[in-house]
């Protein structure tokens, strides 16, 4: 649905149990950039350590609704909602082992429609997800708009932990808190090469740091000269004068890639076997490129030469 067409917009905040969504939500419902007159309806879907006190909530239009089991979250369910609490606009706290897919795909009452996905997550606990209950994480990051990381300490791979999420999705605002709030320099987001070097070498390992970091820094790469292996993807434009070096990278599972890579541009670009693996020498500029959506690497290849792949032809990032 067509945001314009919304007319009771849905907030959606997920993240698993004791992730901090509740404290989120009562934070954000006390700040005066969130204040409306009319009725807000907060649905919770779990019931956590930290509760919710509803005289605050009424103090600040807003009335509390639970859906218990998973089952109970229906269409009629919400309409029933809608009916008896008429609101202006929703906040759903969802519990992602509910799908975060299934609510995605779900019908809901005509006018409503999820306008921002926020995802909390215990970044104590973010590597136990990872390591457990990775398909379901991914599933609730891969369209979120924000993940925020609450409860950090300096001790964290941090930056680590912001990769994982850029690869399964690019466009998300990664933030990060401690109990005292937004930490902006709790890490310095170092890489694994020289960006000082006259050339630099990507290793095989390090590409999906490369990836990241270019196309979030390009004051560090613009008019610099990197070195790296890639596999081809070429442009069904046979006569195409760029392709794009790339790697497959895991978002969840050996059955759940990406393809993630830059456009490069180069005179020889029909030339090349799809699929092939090259070693690509270019300097990086930043250009707005329509398949991006927005300003980001674009390579002008200086020389690119056959390859073996690599070792492990996938990227991790975790």
């Amino acid at each position: 649905m067509n945001e314009n067409e919304i007319d009771v917009p849905i907030y959606l905040i997920t993240g698993f149990l004791e992730s901090g969504k509740t404290t989120f939500i009562n934070f954000t419902v006390q700040q005066e950039y969130f204040q409306i007159e009319e009725p807000t309806l907060l649905v919770t879907c779990e019931e956590g350590e930290i509760g919710y006190d509803e005289r605050m909530l009424l103090k600040h239009h807003t009335v509390l609704a639970a859906v218990e089991e998973p089952e109970d979250f229906t269409l009629e369910k919400l309409k029933a909602f809608g009916r008896k609490y008429r609101p202006d606009r929703v906040i759903l706290e969802y519990n992602p082992l509910w799908s975060v897919k299934k609510l995605e795909e779900m019908e809901l009452p005509g006018g409503w429609g999820i306008v921002q996905h926020i995802v909390t997550v215990d970044a104590g606990s973010f590597q136990v997800y990872m390591n457990n209950m990775k398909s379901l994480f991914v599933e609730m990051v891969k369209n979120a708009d924000m993940v925020m990381f609450n409860r950090c300490t300096s001790d964290l791979p941090l930056a680590n932990f912001r990769r994982s999420i850029k690869v399964v999705n690019p466009g998300c605002e990664i933030l990060f808190e401690d109990s005292e709030g937004e930490l902006t320099d709790i890490f310095e987001d170092s890489v694994p090469y020289d960006l000082n070097a006259d050339v630099i070498e990507i290793e095989d390992v390090d590409y999906g740091i490369f990836y990241v970091d270019a196309g979030d820094h390009p004051e560090r790469y613009k008019g610099k000269t990197v070195k790296f292996k890639g596999m081809v993807l070429k442009s069904r434009d046979v006569g195409a004068d760029f392709f794009v070096p790339g790697r497959m990278a895991m978002t969840c599972c050996a059955d759940d890639t990406t393809f993630i890579g830059y456009i490069c541009k180069s005179k020889n670009a029909s030339k090349l076997a799809m699929g092939s693996w090259v070693e690509v020498t270019a300097t990086v500029d930043y250009k707005y490129v329509p398949v991006y959506h927005e300003t980001g690497p674009v390579f002008q290849a200086k020389s690119i030469k056959s390859t073996q792949p690599p070792e492990s032809e996938l990227v991790y990032f975790n």
